[in-house]
């Protein structure tokens, strides 16, 4: 896999089905490698790590009813009243951040209605703020602490 823009950590790696899995601590299971799977584990390891998320309150591929179709968020941050706070979308690091990908997780954010996106390809990180009194949104120089985030401040 190729290093990403982010801290390294230990990973959990096993081969079943001659596919490589990789641990996915929130799900509690093994699921397969995909780059942007090495995204994903990354990027929720220095949430957990930098950034003091809580595991506990982070869940991975949540399902949403969007227009009557199922889709799933890569992962969703809660508060501790299980308020949704944040929506994160990973992309492959080949895959570039586009207009399109920042589309796809504003959709997302109409049924989840969260404070904050973010957007990660493992090298380059994106993070805005929703402001929904104005309906516009501030694009962030880096990606708040937990309590940043639900404290509002």
């Amino acid at each position: 896999m190729l290093p990403l823009n982010l801290p390294a950590y230990e990973t959990k790696l096993c081969e079943q089905d001659g596919k490589t899995q990789i641990l996915d601590p929130l799900r509690k299971c093994y699921v397969v490698l995909t780059p942007e799977e090495w995204v994903r584990q990354h990027f929720v390891n220095y949430l957990c790590t930098c950034k003091a998320f809580p595991a506990a309150l982070m869940a991975n591929e949540v399902q949403i009813a969007l227009n009557g179709m199922k889709r799933r968020c890569d992962t969703v941050v809660y508060d501790k009243e299980l308020r949704p706070r944040v929506i994160v979308e990973y992309k492959a690091p080949t895959v570039k951040i586009t207009k399109d990908v920042f589309a796809q997780i504003s959709r997302y954010n109409l049924t989840l209605k969260v404070d904050y996106l973010i957007v990660s390809n493992g090298l380059k990180h994106y993070c805005c703020r929703m402001d929904y009194e104005r309906n516009c949104y501030t694009f962030l120089q880096e990606i708040p602490e937990y309590g940043a985030i639900v404290t509002g401040r």
